[in-house]
């Protein structure tokens, strides 16, 4: 049993084993969902649950050299809790850091459950409550949770096994292979020859990362992804602080990366050719003259059609420059005893491959669902709001934006959560469901056109054409939908 003292000076007496809200994952997106139901809902009783050993989800699970988060942690951290560093884009560890302090300052942490896997959920209408059935990892019994809202802050990507191509001849190479999310702890990589299969954000992480210590890092890429180079540190946060304090320097900062990231993604979409031009010309002035800029930095998409990359301080183009590394755009005819055959007939040799080919999508971590006994099959149900599916009462998952910052969109629908749940508590409804249209037009979740999330559309729920069951993008628009919009909607079905 866990007592908490509510703003109101209520307490909340916690068995963990029925709660109000059970929450799912202690990433970003679950210690985020956890803090609005404190703030919003004080009276409300809830639980996290975690497969793993510790919390911070994705800034736990991947250790690979130089780890970072591609979105500054101005927008990317919490808007209730400050990022009081400057430096924008920030390391794994350094994220980590601050999930754990922002769950210790709102006493979070103490209520999650460590190496607690969910495994099964199934809503049991007469009873109006889920029924959670978890994995203790410990003594790998299983143990039953009651909640009457599950919060599923799980993510999409799965956590126990990357996606790497059927490379032809794998078994030929004598070397090390390795994928970035089972990376080895102290993986001996001095005066090695590494090469990294990739293009996406990881890869372009990984190797300016690992100059320092190989001989020589090669990036092996089949299609150029665009990157864009940015500071590091964040001048204006800099300025500010002495003059407005910490908290307003935060909040200025953040506003101004918001507006940022809301016009470069539009100003791509409108004008690809003016944004593909930009950036071309961003990456050309940081390499040397004679640099094949348009072999190996032009892709064949527009800007924004795929997640861009951003660098800080053009550490990459840096070591490029520096003939640190070196990048290779070409295609994979197999592996050999020394590295990889390419298609062009060159033999790139290597002690190390580092396939950093990508993830794979698990919704919902893959745990099983019901609903009065009947299975869930996810691409049957569309999203509502981008936050709840039809057809599955009190259900609500956090999928954040790919074209910006991925707690933007999570802390707004968090916001919104709470704000559903008040209003049933005012009209005494416990439950609530959405219902859509049999008939109507759907479309992937994901509209987007990453490897990772083509290989997988077919195994997630849907969206629709239209507001509520479109998802949108843009968090301008967001804030009117869910901050301030009306949570009563003619889609909702309560009782």
């Amino acid at each position: 049993m866990v007592e908490r003292k509510t703003a109101k000076g209520n307490t909340v007496r916690n068995s963990k084993s029925s709660v109000d809200v059970l929450i799912i994952g202690a990433g970003i997106s679950g210690i985020g969902a956890a803090y609005h139901l404190q703030d919003k809902l004080p009276d409300k009783s809830y639980v996290i649950l975690e497969g793993r050993n510790d919390l911070g989800g994705t800034w736990d699970l991947f250790k690979y050299p130089g780890i970072r988060s591609d979105s500054d942690l101005f927008t990317f951290g919490y808007d209730f809790n400050p990022w009081e560093s400057n430096k924008g884009i920030a390391d794994g560890p350094s994220i980590k850091a601050y999930i754990a302090s922002t769950a210790s300052k709102y006493g979070i942490d103490q209520n999650i459950l460590y190496g607690h896997r969910v495994v099964s959920t199934e809503w049991n209408s007469e009873k109006g409550r889920w029924s959670i059935v978890a994995r203790r990892e410990k003594d790998k019994k299983q143990v039953t949770f009651s909640a009457r809202w599950i919060f599923s802050g799980t993510g999409y990507y799965r956590y126990d096994q990357g996606y790497t191509p059927d490379f032809k001849g794998r078994t030929n190479f004598k070397g090390k292979v390795i994928h970035p999310q089972h990376w080895p702890e102290n993986l001996d990589y001095d005066n090695k020859r590494v090469l990294i299969i990739g293009s996406g954000a990881t890869a372009v992480t990984l190797l300016p990362a690992m100059t320092d210590r190989a001989k020589h890092v090669t990036m092996l890429q089949r299609t150029p992804t665009y990157i864009m180079p940015l500071p590091e540190e964040e001048i204006l946060s800099k300025l500010l602080r002495p003059l407005v304090g910490k908290k307003w320097a935060f909040r200025i900062t953040r506003k101004k990366n918001i507006l940022r990231q809301r016009w470069f993604f539009l100003y791509c979409q409108k004008f690809p050719e003016r944004a593909r031009k930009l950036i071309h010309r961003e990456n050309a002035k940081r390499l040397p003259k004679d640099y094949p800029v348009d072999v190996h930095f032009n892709p064949p998409y527009n800007p924004w059609d795929q997640r861009l990359c951003a660098v800080p301080d053009s550490d990459l183009f840096q070591v490029l420059g520096e003939g640190k590394a070196s990048i290779v755009t070409d295609k994979i005819k197999s592996f050999t005893r020394k590295g990889v055959r390419l298609e062009s007939g060159q033999e790139l040799e290597a002690d190390i491959i580092i396939t950093a080919t990508g993830l794979n999508l698990l919704p919902f971590g893959g745990i099983r669902m019901k609903v009065d006994g009947k299975k869930v099959h996810l691409p049957d149900h569309v999203a509502f709001k981008g936050m709840m599916l039809s057809g599955i009462p009190n259900l609500a998952f956090a999928v954040g934006y790919t074209t910006s910052s991925w707690t933007l969109k999570v802390g707004l629908l968090c916001e919104h959560f709470c704000r559903l749940i008040a209003y049933m508590d005012s009209k005494g409804y416990r439950t609530c469901v959405p219902v859509a249209d049999p008939l109507m037009e759907t479309r992937p979740l994901l509209d987007f056109g990453a490897g990772y999330v083509q290989r997988s559309m077919d195994e997630l729920p849907r969206r629709g054409t239209e507001f509520p069951w479109l998802m949108s993008w843009d968090y301008a628009e967001d804030v009117k939908l869910l901050r301030k919009g009306p949570v009563e909607d003619e889609n909702l079905t309560f009782r």
